[in-house]
């Protein structure tokens, strides 16, 4: 009896290795080359989030699941251990719902993403009015410490945000700006959220990143609702702390470190317009200082600054007429 048993196993391991060595190579290679970039692409999406460490798991106990049913395919044979293979079969259409379950708010932003397909677009001049209204306001907040969160539309809509908050519809301006975030006021608390040239809303509640997905635990609400808008869209955020002025900027769940507003400056223009191979420089770079020249100083810092940068960008220009 034992003699059949261990002949009827060895005759199942032959088979199996003669199935396998049957596959065309190149099949192989292909399937193996796509589970590859699945996973890499799993991996990479989730990687520092709450579900990594959860798909670890997941991943263990999927891996212990397929090796239990080769062994059982190879000792039991097309008939042995029915119940067995009935119980793994449920165990994996439960993992498949739990997944769904565990996943959800990844592959809600999974969802997201796959909708930026370009549906808004700025011009040059819409980018240059919002990069110089939003930089010269988060100026003025930071130096009179007035925390501030500004949400920059691109790609991926957010309307469905900016119905829980107050609807304005208004041309973007620097002192718009300056007024909504203005202590006392009933929409300063919040986030205001941009689309083009046009402040859609303001007072919008946005969803918090966890704690631990925050680079400093000092950080407030302001910074955790920035990253945790960012992480599900291609928004950018624009946070000015209320405590220490500093001015930083969110993108895809990560946040910036301190910048000045010249920096701001210069990181917004490269984000929402593309960079220009023939000139180095970016179209609404160069309009943004055309514009900036043009405009009449308001103060005699504001001169001093616009005489530096028109001395500056004399010489290019002047080449340029050349």
């Amino acid at each position: 009896m034992g003699n059949a048993s261990a002949v009827n196993l060895q005759t199942r391991i032959q088979d199996l290795l003669q199935r396998i060595a049957s596959y065309e190579v190149y099949e192989i290679a292909i399937e193996l080359g796509i589970i590859w970039l699945l996973v890499f692409a799993v991996v990479r999406f989730v990687q520092g989030t709450r579900a990594a460490a959860a798909l670890r798991g997941v991943a263990v106990l999927l891996v212990v699941l397929v090796l239990a049913g080769l062994a059982l395919r190879v000792l039991g044979g097309a008939q042995g251990f029915q119940r067995l293979y009935f119980l793994a079969n449920s165990l994996f259409a439960i993992i498949a719902i739990a997944l769904v379950v565990i996943f959800q708010p990844e592959l809600r932003r999974a969802a997201l993403r796959l909708g930026e397909a370009g549906l808004f677009r700025s011009t040059p001049s819409d980018i240059v009015k919002t990069v110089s209204s939003v930089v010269d306001a988060c100026a003025y907040l930071s130096k009179t410490r007035i925390g501030a969160l500004i949400i920059l539309e691109r790609q991926v809509g957010l309307e469905g945000l900016t119905e829980g908050g107050t609807r304005l519809d208004a041309a973007i301006s620097t002192r718009l700006l300056q007024t909504i975030f203005y202590p006392g006021t009933a929409l300063h608390d919040l986030a205001v959220v941009i689309r083009g040239k046009i402040v859609r809303a303001a007072g919008v509640q946005l969803p918090l990143a966890e704690p631990a997905e925050m680079p400093d635990p000092t950080l407030g609400s302001r910074h955790r609702a920035a990253v945790g808008l960012t992480k599900e869209c291609d928004a950018i955020a624009v946070v000015v702390s209320e405590e220490t002025g500093a001015i930083r900027t969110a993108e895809r769940g990560r946040l910036s470190v301190p910048m000045d507003p010249d920096e701001l400056r210069k990181y917004l223009m490269l984000r929402l317009e593309q960079v220009s191979p023939e000139r180095g420089t970016t179209a609404v770079e160069k309009d943004v200082l055309d514009a900036r020249d043009r405009r009449e100083p308001a103060t005699a810092a504001e001169k001093a600054e616009a005489e530096a940068l028109a001395a500056a960008t004399k010489p290019a220009r002047s080449k340029e007429s050349t």
